[in-house]
């Protein structure tokens, strides 16, 4: 009933790029969680087996730490993709589809297994998605290094 009554109401239509539209958005904390999967990948692979319990434990917590900035990773694209991107965005970067595609297909690859090259793809794919992003916001691009262990970069608006 409440439901019939309402479609009486004349209402206005609301035009928003997300659910809640409020303009906010970064590819930089996609960046951080694909620096964590590689640390990760790295501390997993440095894992000696002198004692075997520490080394269940500390794999298991990596192991962990790596599967959920993973699946953050793989959040944060999909917010971008899902929200913010918009079909002109589309037109201006014809790999941008592909590229989200690739990522969240690297980004299950790096959960799946130890691998540091799928990790470091997916940090390269993540930039390239970064770029497009700025790109989009009219904003040129520059890469620095990382203040990380993982020896990579980050994408940063130029300024």
């Amino acid at each position: 009933m409440l439901k019939k009554l309402l479609s009486l109401i004349p209402l206005p239509a609301a035009y928003a790029h997300c659910d809640i539209p409020c303009g906010i958005y970064d590819p930089y904390p996609a960046q951080i969680a694909a620096h964590s999967v590689i640390r990760m990948t790295q501390l997993i692979q440095e894992l000696k087996k002198e004692d075997e319990k520490v080394f269940i434990h500390n794999l298991t917590r990596y192991t962990k730490v790596k599967e959920d900035h993973a699946e953050i990773l793989k959040h944060e694209i999909r917010v971008l993709w899902g929200d913010y991107f918009k079909e002109e965005h589309l037109k201006d970067n014809p790999k941008l589809h592909e590229t989200v595609f690739k990522t969240l297909k690297l980004a299950s690859k790096a959960r799946q297994e130890i691998n540091m090259d799928a990790a470091q793809q997916l940090l390269s794919a993540v930039m390239e998605i970064a770029e497009i992003f700025w790109k989009t916001k009219g904003r040129d691009t520059q890469r620095i290094p990382a203040p990380y262990p993982t020896g990579g970069e980050l994408v940063i608006p130029a300024s």
